[in-house]
C-alpha cells in the first residue's frame, strides 16, 4: 500500500465512551460529531459469527454472562449491550460484523477492523473475517484495515485474503516484533500512543509501514504525534478532536 487512503483521526469502538463500544449507536454517535473512520473489535461466536465485542467474557458490557465465543449467535442476539452504559441505552444489541460494515459502506464510512480473537482461535478468527470483509468490500476502493495483537490472527488473514491491508498492535515492544510485522506484510504498526519515539517512527517509516496510535484522549498527547509525523490516531474523544483532516 503505496499510499495512506485512511484519515489521522478514527473514532475508539464507535465513539469512544459516549456510547455503549461496539454497538450501532456507536458509529451513529460517532458519525454526528463528524468522523468517518471508525475502530471496532470482531471475534465469533460459538458457531462461526463475526460479531463485535472487546472482552473475551460477557459481564462488563452486556447482561450476559460467560465467554462470548463459547455461545451461538442466537443467543448473543438476544443479549443487553447499552444497558450497561446508560439507561437512553437500554436494550441496544450486540451487533454483527456484518451489519456494522453494511452501515459503514452505506455511509461512506472507513473501518479499523481489531481481530480480538476468544483465546484458542485466533487463526481461524483472522481468516473468517478476513473472508467477509474480503466479500463485502469486494469492488469498493478503500478496504477495511485488519489489526490484531495477535500475530496468528493476522497469519490466518493473510493466508485467506493477503490483499487485504494488516497492521500489528503493540502495547509494549516485545522482541521480535519489528519481524513478524515485515513477515506478515503489514502496512502499519498501531502502538500504545505513549512508546512512539523518532527513532520508533524513522524506524517504522523507514520499512514502507504507517504509524498509528491508541488511544488518544488529551491534547498536549496528540499534538506531540503529529509533531512526531505519525499516521493515524484513535480516540475516545470524539466530543474534543475535530477529525479532518
Amino acid at each position: 500500500m503505496t499510499d495512506w487512503p485512511y484519515p489521522r483521526w478514527v473514532a475508539h469502538r464507535g465513539a469512544g465512551k459516549l456510547a455503549p463500544e461496539n454497538t450501532l449507536a456507536a458509529f451513529k454517535l460517532g458519525a454526528s460529531h463528524g468522523y468517518r473512520m471508525f475502530e471496532c473489535d470482531v471475534k465469533l461466536s460459538a458457531d462461526g459469527v463475526p460479531f463485535l465485542m472487546h472482552d473475551a467474557t460477557l459481564e462488563r458490557t452486556t447482561n450476559g454472562v460467560g465467554t462470548g465465543g463459547d455461545q451461538p449467535w442466537d443467543q448473543l442476539a438476544r443479549l443487553d449491550a447499552g444497558g450497561w452504559h446508560s439507561r437512553a441505552y437500554a436494550g441496544e444489541p450486540l451487533p454483527t460484523f456484518e451489519n456494522i460494515a453494511r452501515y459503514c459502506l452505506a455511509n461512506g464510512h472507513l473501518l479499523n477492523i481489531e481481530i480480538k480473537p476468544t483465546p484458542g482461535v485466533e487463526a481461524k478468527t483472522g481468516e473468517v473475517v478476513a473472508n467477509y470483509a474480503n466479500r463485502i468490500w469486494a469492488g469498493q476502493a478503500v478496504p477495511p484495515l485488519l489489526t490484531s495483537f495477535r500475530p496468528e490472527s493476522l497469519q490466518g488473514a493473510m493466508q485467506s485474503q493477503p490483499q487485504l491491508p494488516r497492521g500489528l498492535l503493540l502495547d509494549t515492544l516485545w522482541d521480535g516484533w519489528f519481524d513478524i510485522a515485515r513477515q506478515l506484510q503489514c502496512v502499519a504498526i498501531v502502538c500504545n500512543f505513549r512508546l512512539w519515539t523518532p527513532q520508533l517512527v524513522a524506524q517504522v517509516h523507514g520499512a514502507g509501514m504507517r504509524c498509528s496510535s491508541y488511544t488518544v484522549n488529551e491534547s498536549q498527547d496528540a499534538q506531540r504525534l503529529v509533531q512526531l509525523g505519525t499516521d493515524g490516531i484513535i480516540t475516545d474523544r470524539v466530543d474534543l478532536f475535530a477529525p479532518a483532516p
